[in-house]
């Protein structure tokens, strides 16, 4: 059983005060409706409805009257009405516009019924079908692939997520631990191919569950438009655009087509709104606030890694490597890293930055930029000596701090070093399994 993190947020969510019926959103199979479930656990009463069932759906066509509505649903599901705690998850919710505007009076005189609420496809069936979410009276939550303390206690090794999460001295298992990570890298992180994976350790009895994936986002695609030639271009960005993982594109005759850029990007969007891949712009500022310059091109990262191995063709060198910063020029491990900094916190607006110097004279990039109680850290994937790092030195020359990640497969250390310019700082050398726990590394170090 996969241990969800996003578990302990719902746990805060159901103690608030000042708690709302509450949206989870996240792209197709990350485990939305599991998760729902398990914490259903919490309570005494779990009521689930889906609203792609037509009786389920008239429940909520009879008008706004909540207590009436509560009291139908207690009578279709055969339950009494209490005074003992009550979830009531709504699922696939896309589908009745009256029951996603009733939201607000579960918040406003309804709020002993704790509500929860997802749906495939959310982000996209918003905007075709022009739904909108009571403003104020519901609060959001991203589910995301999992991270790779959940890979582990997916995969029964829950001693060692522990031995992580709380940041133990585990420099003498390291290599045991980088062993893990690099299978978590070859596996990726959704939910049902860590399960098919855990059963045995194979790595090929995976593929029906990348296989299953792929063809339900690709299914999917005339549910994010109606546009003939979006659709067309969509397909295309799902077989392609694998091949541009990690790599900066540029829209204009993507993947060797001839699609224009405009309609290129416009394609690339919709498949952001299902929540699929990100585009992450790169910043030139090295200090809060991290400004995205759009004139620039950007990252593509997708959902998730396991999948990017798969459909690229790489599996193979993935599972053979042994410094995973050496397969494809580095890509894969950037890639995981970008995937573990998303699981850092469930907010819909947190979003990805890499920076890069704003000088015709001499290029520079930094992998990741991360803010940490207001402070640029920049976020190398790089090993090999400090000398080396040059672009992380030049964004700290100009950084008003003194603190760097590097992210590489050996163990944690801290070195402080000196730029070219003769600005000293400290240097945390962070192994890839450290980096679904920055936050703490980050405040061992900097706040000790």
């Amino acid at each position: 059983m996969i241990q969800r993190k996003a578990l302990e947020h719902l746990v805060q969510w159901k103690e608030s005060e000042s708690r709302k019926p509450l949206v989870l959103r996240g792209a197709r199979q990350v485990g939305k409706t599991t998760l729902a479930r398990e914490f259903a656990k919490n309570y005494d009463v779990f009521i689930e409805l889906n609203l792609e069932t037509t009786k389920e759906r008239q429940l909520f066509e009879t008008g706004n009257d909540i207590q009436r509505l509560i009291t139908d649903i207690f009578f279709y599901k055969g339950l009494k009405k209490t005074d003992k705690s009550v979830l009531l998850f709504i699922d696939e919710i896309q589908f009745s516009k009256p029951a996603v505007a009733i939201l607000r009076y579960f918040y406003e005189e309804a709020n002993y019924i704790h509500v929860i609420v997802a749906g495939s496809l959310l982000e996209t069936v918003i905007d075709m079908r022009k739904i909108s979410f009571p403003v104020g009276r519901v609060q959001y939550m991203a589910i995301r692939p999992c991270s790779f303390l959940e890979f582990l206690s997916g995969t029964g090794d829950d001693f060692d997520a522990e031995l992580i999460e709380n940041m133990t001295d585990i420099s003498g298992i390291h290599f045991k631990i980088i062993e893990r990570f690099y299978n978590y890298i070859l596996v990726g992180g959704m939910p049902a191919a860590i399960t098919e994976y855990a059963k045995n350790q194979d790595i090929l009895a995976v593929k029906d569950v990348y296989d299953s994936l792929l063809g339900t986002y690709k299914d999917d695609v005339e549910k994010y438009t109606g546009d003939a030639l979006q659709i067309q271009i969509i397909r295309t960005i799902l077989d392609v655009g694998w091949y541009s993982a990690a790599a900066e594109i540029s829209y204009d005759k993507f993947g060797n087509t001839a699609f224009s850029s405009r309609e290129m990007s416009k394609a690339f969007q919709t498949i952001q709104k299902a929540m699929l891949l990100e585009l992450a712009y790169p910043t030139s500022e090295t200090r809060m606030p991290l400004i995205p310059n759009f004139r620039r091109r950007p990252k593509l990262l997708w959902l998730d890694t396991g999948l990017v191995n798969y459909c690229a063709g790489i599996q193979k060198e993935v599972f053979s490597v042994k410094n995973i910063e050496d397969v494809w020029r580095g890509r894969i491990a950037e890639h995981i890293v970008a995937q573990e900094l998303l699981t850092l916190d469930d907010s819909l607006l947190t979003k990805r930055t890499f920076w890069r110097r704003e000088k015709e004279t001499s290029e520079a990039e930094v992998d990741f930029v991360y803010n940490f109680e207001s402070k640029a850290i920049p976020v190398e994937v790089k090993s090999g000596h400090n000398s080396k790092l040059k672009s992380l030195h030049l964004f700290m020359d100009d950084c008003p701090h003194d603190y760097a990640v590097r992210v590489w497969s050996q163990p944690f250390s801290v070195d402080r070093i000196k730029t070219q310019a003769g600005k000293e700082f400290n240097l945390i050398n962070l192994p890839f399994y450290y980096v679904g726990v920055l936050k703490k590394a980050l405040d061992k170090v900097i706040n000790k």
